[in-house]
């Protein structure tokens, strides 16, 4: 009986120590030279995870370098560019091997990059570039490659001369302009004309579904959105269905989110530009591993990050409206044919 009693109050202090460490808030790793894994440890700070893909980033990056026993040290930064800055501090502080950075914005974390590199730290500035910070690698994707696919949608379905509106993330992601280079050049190849341009700051929805509403007038009677992802296209097309315009206004976006796919299906959103995250993880965790470790990228190209070419590894990506939904985005193992269609 006694045993019985001493294993019961056994399980309920476990529980008791189980609870108490689930409340907690979560804690920054201090990691130091006699705490440190004998792999190399790599710190990995992201703008902020409002954005879908970001997780399944972070997931396939750190599951890969874990794979090549590597410890990953990942941050988020809410969107605010001091605790990015103070992020990477940290990381400065704690020695890490190298720097991952998904940055906030493209130009204000140059000086504290610069101060990581000069400690010899290598930094990789992953999807969006960080301009002039000499990082030692840009990855990301064929971001004018994004434009012209969300373009192309457009234009195979509106005649030359077509209104446009375009609704695009902050003007401080170097991926922004990128986009809208290669967006523009084929519109005005096709004669199209665009009637409003506004910029979601920090990405945020929201503003996209404000700014519809705000200028809904103008935008009905336009032929397209283009929006610079489906977040943004989710909440533009959120404002157009409780006005009966969904589906009757062509709307881009990129990242092939779930519910963008959804969308597609659904024939309120016109194409989704998919982009494989996972190669880009993966490779980016690759490169991260080989730079912690002192070893040579290898052949890479060349991108001019405002003072000089730096390294740059470019991934395209593909454009996926309903015709190709199924061979792009289910046959590759993306998302599921049950979680796609589950609204049909």
């Amino acid at each position: 009986m006694r045993r019985t009693v001493l294993k019961i109050l056994s399980v309920l202090m476990m529980f008791s120590f189980l609870l108490c460490v689930g409340c907690k808030e979560p804690e920054k790793k201090e990691v130091t030279p006699t705490t440190k894994t004998e792999g190399p440890l790599i710190g990995m700070s992201f703008d902020s995870f409002v954005i879908e893909r970001w997780t399944r980033d972070r997931d396939v990056f750190v599951s890969r370098a874990n794979e090549l026993g590597a410890e990953v040290n990942v941050q988020s930064a809410g969107g605010d560019v001091d605790t990015q800055i103070s992020q990477i501090k940290y990381f400065i502080e704690i020695g890490v091997d190298a720097i991952v950075i998904i940055t906030a914005d493209a130009v204000r974390l140059a000086d504290v990059l610069k101060e990581a590199k000069n400690k010899g730290i290598p930094v990789i500035c992953y999807d969006r570039l960080v301009m002039n910070c000499n990082a030692d690698l840009y990855i990301s994707f064929n971001n004018e490659t994004v434009g012209k696919e969300m373009a192309n949608a457009i234009c195979s379905k509106i005649p030359e001369g077509g209104t446009i509106v375009e609704i695009m993330g902050p003007e401080s992601d170097n991926n922004v302009p990128q986009v809208m280079a290669g967006f523009d050049s084929v519109c005005q190849e096709h004669g199209m004309k665009i009637t409003l341009k506004y910029n979601c700051d920090n990405w945020r929805p929201e503003l996209a579904y404000e700014f519809v509403n705000e200028h809904f007038e103008e935008i009905s009677t336009a032929d397209a959105i283009m929006c610079g992802n489906d977040a943004l296209a989710g909440e533009a097309i959120h404002a157009l269905a409780e006005r009966g315009y969904a589906g009757k206004i062509y709307v881009t976006g990129q990242d092939g989110d779930l519910e963008a796919c959804q969308r597609l299906v659904e024939g309120t959103q016109l194409v989704t530009v998919y982009k494989p995250v996972e190669k880009l993880a993966r490779d980016a965790a690759e490169y991260a591993v080989k730079l912690a470790k002192g070893e040579s990228l290898g052949d890479t190209g060349k991108f001019f990050d405002g003072t000089r070419d730096i390294p740059y590894i470019a991934i395209e990506p593909s454009g996926v409206t309903l015709s190709n939904l199924d061979s792009v985005i289910i046959d590759s193992g993306f998302h599921l044919r049950e979680d796609i269609y589950k609204n049909n």
